[in-house]
């Protein structure tokens, strides 16, 4: 009995111990202010850049202590100038600015590598890496940019970019492996910023019921990125789906061209084409692969007029194929060359589209059921399309492929005879004055 007095009495103890540290750790949540985190990946290109000052700019209105980027950036495509904006936003922003290399597996290379220059403090997920700092920028803050010259060249991990003396002290060995850590190191910074000085209440010390000392977060992270149209743009702006979108909106241009009338296709193509457009323009893009692409696909619109993959075809593949190879110029840090995925995937696209695909849907298009064709020879017509020396006839109630001698060329609205028939092409004469073949 005396026993248990005893252990519930411990037990009320232990409770009135507990009671006010949790009072104590709801009244600090209570007085925290919040902590914006914006999420950052790919390239920084303009629509990155935009949202990064944008971001800056809200700190200044709805009350938040601190501004995190989370990045997982390969370089940056927007040129120097627009990239010292960015830094100058973050060097002169209204609260501390921290960037936060994580989760685990990310990356902070290139022309990017300078946020760490403006950053208050900085963090660095382990299995993360930064590196391959790009010189020809010059960071607004010197101390920071005489931080981050021993990136110059290499990308290093988390040990040796400690060692070197890129993160201070706030990072410990073992990395900052979470947002939640990122906040915890965020704890007590200190910084005057114009008349004000700031220091960062993020986390609280709370003791547990076994006695050990807790670190609990109290600033609650506001996670924001771009929005879905920013987005959009911001995807068609990365290597493989610019790529891929100019293939699949050349395409299925070239599809609804001769399938008469517009369409889904044409109208899927025209929005690809665009994005592409929007997509390369923003990336370091070799022009003249570009336009080899383009060409290529004309050369290949070619052999889908007559329904046979033929030499056109041919050079039509080896030019994407070299277009595709050196599409993207490098940038430090990142080559920006496509992967082998990604190759496969569009140079085999486009093969089998104008090998067996386009063709094929040629044929379909322009032929009629094949069964008793033996009537048409020695009958008449009336040719659609210029044949000189290929073109469409309408014989009967269906529309043909057809082929005249190049000597005696037909027009639109002309009546012609069949003279015989190729597969599913009709060899077409005028009614008079037709070229005679001395082969025969």
């Amino acid at each position: 009995m005396r026993t248990l007095v005893i252990s519930m009495l411990a037990g009320i103890a232990l409770l009135g111990f507990a009671a006010p540290a949790a009072a104590q750790d709801d009244a600090a949540a209570e007085t925290a202010a919040p902590v914006d985190v914006l999420q950052v990946s790919g390239l920084i290109d303009g629509v990155v850049a935009d949202e990064i000052i944008n971001a800056v700019e809200r700190t200044r209105t709805n009350g938040s202590q601190a501004l995190v980027l989370q990045v997982d950036v390969d370089g940056a495509v927007v040129d120097n100038a627009s990239l010292g904006e960015v830094l100058s936003a973050l060097h002169e922003a209204p609260v501390p600015v921290a960037v936060w290399v994580g989760p685990s597996g990310s990356r902070l290379l290139g022309a990017a590598v300078h946020l760490l220059a403006v950053a208050d403090v900085s963090g660095m997920a382990p299995g993360s890496e930064v590196g391959y700092l790009d010189t020809s920028i010059v960071a607004p803050d010197a101390d920071g940019a005489a931080r981050i010259a021993p990136l110059v060249g290499e990308a290093v991990g988390l040990t040796e970019a400690r060692s070197l003396g890129v993160f201070d002290q706030r990072v410990t060995d073992e990395g900052i492996a979470t947002i939640a850590n990122m906040l915890d190191a965020l704890d007590g910074y200190t910084e005057q910023i114009g008349d004000t000085v700031v220091e960062l209440n993020t986390t609280t010390e709370v003791i547990t019921e076994e006695g050990t000392v807790q670190r609990n977060t109290i600033a609650v992270p506001r996670f924001t990125k771009l929005g879905l149209v920013d987005q959009l743009f911001h995807t068609v702006a990365s290597p493989p789906v610019a790529y891929l979108m100019l293939l699949i909106g050349a395409g299925l241009l070239i599809f609804e061209f001769f399938t008469a009338g517009v369409g889904v296709a044409g109208v899927v193509g025209a929005v690809c084409a665009l994005l592409a457009g929007h997509g390369l323009a923003a990336l370091p893009a070799r022009w003249w692969a570009v336009a080899l692409i383009v060409v290529s696909f004309v050369a290949f619109a070619i052999d889908v007029q007559v329904g046979l993959p033929r030499t056109w075809t041919g050079l039509g593949i080896v030019g994407t194929i070299v277009g595709s190879l050196w599409m993207f110029e490098p940038l430090p840090g990142a080559s920006l060359r496509l992967s082998w995925i990604t190759l496969v995937a569009g140079i085999g696209g486009v093969m089998l589209s104008f090998i067996v695909g386009m063709p094929s849907m040629t044929r379909t298009r322009f032929a009629t059921p094949t069964i008793g064709r033996e009537w048409m020879v020695g009958a008449t017509g009336e040719v659609i399309s210029d044949v000189a020396p290929d073109g469409v006839v309408r014989v009967g109630d269906g529309e043909w492929r057809a082929r005249a001698n190049r000597a005696t060329p037909l027009h639109a609205g002309d009546t012609v005879r069949v003279a015989s028939i190729d597969g599913i092409t009709l060899e077409v004469e005028p009614l008079e004055g037709a070229a005679r073949d001395y082969r025969r």
